[in-house]
């Protein structure tokens, strides 16, 4: 491999089953140092295959290939067991680095989470500490196996930043990714399909932003909408209550932290209805409590007009639920996963047979059949999650990200399904962070924090907000929810700052970053308060030594005080506190 590049392939195969599958064919490629390249296909196309054979994960049957290394698998690669910072450090000394993680933290927004079990984090948050991981001690070539899958549009455009930031222009990242909104952050892209490159250069060079999809589509074969079969023979029963779905007053509580608060919307026979929201915003939570699969602290939700709560397998029936994770037996074949829920939802000898040969056909799975549902690709485990719930035909189906790491063709199909099934009468609730979806939906539920913030068709939010696309109205009004709290400006501190913070001000997460990071280098804002002596433990007297407490402490205290006594004015009189010069509370990540 010659200094100026960082990846060399030349001539590289990798087939499966004993040769009858090949993943990658004859494949050679080259890219320089420094470069930012976004790798795009179809499922199946070989991109997960070739990050593997780059990363060492797996061996090519032939060919050459030479990198080095920091990789993020597609499948959340972590230990779920321990926790946000235990992971870190078990990185960390992995990589025999420093344990200073504060400013990634930080910039993913997990510093208020670091002792919270990785298994307990939301699909985004768990994307950004395997993104964080990877990224620890500057590797020189970064592998990034589909990082933004699940992450919402707002979280996107700061992965990618952050991805740009840590290589600084001196490591390689090769991102793989099924959004192609996202192209066009990229130095270089190349398309892949059947295992061979059919386009690498600067996306520019292919097609503008508008039409880079288009395009994409065009070279791996094209897409043509015909009827949805999942709906061509669906026979919809007559509805015997005004709405289908019901939310009333939804709350669920873990101890002092609400993941809903008061959710409460109507949906009827036939509606898309979508909600958006950040990652953590209280969707699958949300999604949970109406199928009866975790118990609300209060309220309750109606499927069908049967409450979930009082008779929960009675509404369960009328559903067809599709988990943001991938939920069915892994270890499974594809064929016994469809004949066991086919069994699940009553579909017994040759009607269940029927079932099943349907969706293999729909779905496209004959090839995979007899594989291990674990041994899919992330494309198809989505096709197979979504056959599960359509088999049975429910009046009522949940659909929890269902596009969440397929490609565009397949999301056109998957929508083709929806948008046909709608039109026969099933009631569909989605979650969705693509917000070109989104515009599919006949109402849209912004949820933020486990609450509402804005209801109503996507012609009206985007009215509302002054935005010409979705996703500008999704960050407008994300943005705009930052709380009103006293926020004097302090000379010295701010006085450089791009915008200046005056009294009242509204401040989003770029703003509660850039004063934190100021507030550390000003020793008179930060300091301990006055009378505060630090206390060691004498020997003996175990326990009755004073908590140390540090300057994020006091910092993150004050913050809180300044919340709860928002109509006071600051620096409050006898205060004894050094630093009251600045309080704000923001919505974004102030903490």
């Amino acid at each position: 491999m010659t200094a100026k590049n960082c990846i060399e392939t030349k001539d590289l195969v990798k087939t499966f089953a004993g040769g009858k599958t090949t993943a990658v064919d004859h494949l050679s490629l080259t890219i320089e140092k420094g470069q930012t390249v976004g790798l795009i296909g179809a499922d199946g196309a070989g991109k997960t295959t070739l990050l593997r054979l780059i990363g060492g994960l797996l061996l090519p049957d032939a060919g050459s290939l030479s990198a080095k290394i920091g990789y993020m698998p597609q499948k959340f690669g972590l230990y779920e067991d321990l926790t946000v910072r235990e992971n870190l450090e078990f990185y960390a000394d992995l990589k025999n680095i420093g344990r200073d993680f504060s400013a990634m933290l930080a910039f993913a927004g997990l510093s208020a989470f670091q002792e919270r079990l990785a298994g307990k984090l939301s699909g985004g948050m768990k994307q950004k500490l395997g993104l964080v991981c990877a990224l620890a001690g500057s590797p020189e070539l970064i592998l990034l196996d589909e990082p933004s899958v699940g992450v919402d549009p707002v979280s996107r455009r700061e992965l990618l930043k952050m991805v740009k930031s840590a290589a600084g222009g001196k490591a390689t990242v090769l991102w793989s990714t099924a959004y192609m909104d996202e192209a066009h952050g990229f130095d270089t892209v190349i398309v892949i399909d059947k295992g061979r490159i059919i386009y690498q250069g600067r996306p520019g060079d292919l097609a503008p932003d508008s039409r880079f999809e288009e395009k994409v589509i065009e070279l791996t074969g094209g897409y043509e909408q015909k009827e949805s079969p999942v709906a061509a023979n669906f026979s919809m029963p007559p509805a015997k209550c005004e709405y289908t779905v019901e939310a009333l007053d939804l709350v669920k509580r873990y101890g002092d932290f609400y993941a809903v608060k008061n959710n409460t919307f109507h949906i009827r026979k036939g509606e898309i209805f979508g909600l958006l929201g950040p990652n953590g915003a209280g969707k699958s939570t949300s999604f949970k409590m109406m199928c009866g699969l975790a118990k609300p602290t209060s309220g309750t939700a109606r499927i069908m007009g049967t409450d979930i709560v009082r008779n929960a397998s009675a509404a369960r029936a009328h559903l067809g639920y599709m988990a943001q994770k991938f939920s069915l037996y892994p270890n499974l074949s594809v064929r016994q996963n469809l004949e066991f829920f086919a069994g699940a939802y009553g579909l017994f000898g040759r009607e269940g047979k029927e079932a099943v040969e349907r969706m293999t056909e729909i779905f496209g799975f004959a090839r995979y059949l007899d594989s291990d549902a674990s041994e899919l690709p992330l494309g198809y485990k989505q096709r197979l999650s979504l056959a599960c719930a359509v088999m049975h035909n429910p009046p009522v189906l949940f659909l929890d990200e269902p596009t969440s790491g397929v490609d565009v063709i397949t999301r056109r199909e998957f929508w083709n399904h929806i948008v046909s099934l709608a039109r026969k009468g099933v009631t569909v609730l989605i979650t969705t962070h693509f917000m070109d979806e989104a515009e599919f939906c006949d109402r849209i539920s912004l949820f933020y924090r486990g609450r509402t913030i804005a209801t109503g068709t996507p012609a009206e939010l985007k009215n509302e907000t002054g935005a010409r696309t979705l996703e500008e109205a999704f960050v407008n009004i994300i943005l705009q929810q930052g709380e009103y709290y006293p926020c004097i400006y302090q000379k010295g501190i701010f006085a450089d700052y791009p915008r200046p913070l005056q009294p009242d001000h509204r401040l989003c997460a770029a703003d509660i970053a850039a004063v934190y990071l100021r507030l550390r280098h000003q020793p008179r804002f930060c300091q301990r308060p006055a009378g505060h002596q630090k206390r060691r433990r004498q020997p003996g007297n175990r326990g009755t030594g004073r908590r140390l407490r540090t300057k994020p402490f006091y910092y993150r205290r004050t913050l809180r005080r300044q919340k709860t006594n928002a109509g006071r004015p600051y620096p409050r009189k006898n205060s004894g506190r050094a630093y009251h010069s600045v309080g704000f509370h923001a919505a974004a990540g102030g903490r």
